[in-house]
């Protein structure tokens, strides 16, 4: 059979969206180039033209999983409506991306896992995706500044606020899906999610 032609970009975005389907189905482990190009129909050495090698064919996939984590939240604080009152919309916004991010681990473990994986030794990436100045990270930051603005949290207990609502939230996602958690009912995850966004909030305002 002829193999499918691919214009400059067509085939790394091909790719790409090849390996991050491997991703979903498997986790990072199950990035492989040459299973990528396998799947998109052409051979590895039309590949490694447009990867150098896994590294960079890993940064690729991360970032469309950090992109679709971005996706998912925005729909939660979409679907949560917005609340007239400034301090309640400023709660409103932080319990919608707590379980916006939860809902994308639980919905996708296989993108999850690959969007916070550490690369392999020797195959790292010079350019490798980073949580920390991703659209994720950055609505995060400025809900956490939303409070501020609001004189729900005192400036004086600003400074790296974000990394304790993040690291609850990350942490509960972890306990869920590979931690003792995940033995849990639907009705006792979903009762647990509730009250750690609970007291999230409330060790955030003070309330």
């Amino acid at each position: 059979m002829k193999r499918p032609s691919y214009h400059h970009g067509d085939l790394a975005n091909a790719l790409t969206t090849a390996a991050t389907q491997l991703a979903r189905e498997g986790g990072p482990d199950a990035i492989v180039l040459r299973e990528a190009a396998r799947k998109v129909g052409v051979s590895a050495t039309a590949a490694y033209r447009h990867f150098a090698g896994h590294g960079d064919l890993m940064h690729a996939v991360k970032q469309r999983a950090i992109d679709q984590l971005a996706a998912g939240l925005r729909a939660e604080l979409a679907a949560a409506g917005e609340a007239s009152d400034p301090r309640a919309d400023a709660i409103r916004r932080l319990r919608a991306l707590g379980l916006g991010y939860l809902r994308f681990a639980l919905a996708e473990p296989g993108l999850f896992r690959t969007a916070f994986c550490r690369p392999h030794p020797g195959k790292t990436h010079a350019h490798d995706a980073d949580m920390a100045v991703s659209v994720p990270h950055q609505m995060l930051v400025d809900c956490i500044d939303r409070l501020v603005e609001v004189g729900l949290l005192a400036p004086e207990r600003r400074p790296w606020a974000e990394v304790f609502a993040w690291s609850s939230v990350h942490g509960l996602a972890v306990l869920l899906l590979d931690g003792p958690l995940r033995l849990c009912s639907p009705i006792e995850r979903d009762q647990i999610i509730e009250s750690v966004l609970n007291h999230i909030a409330a060790g955030l305002t003070g309330r």
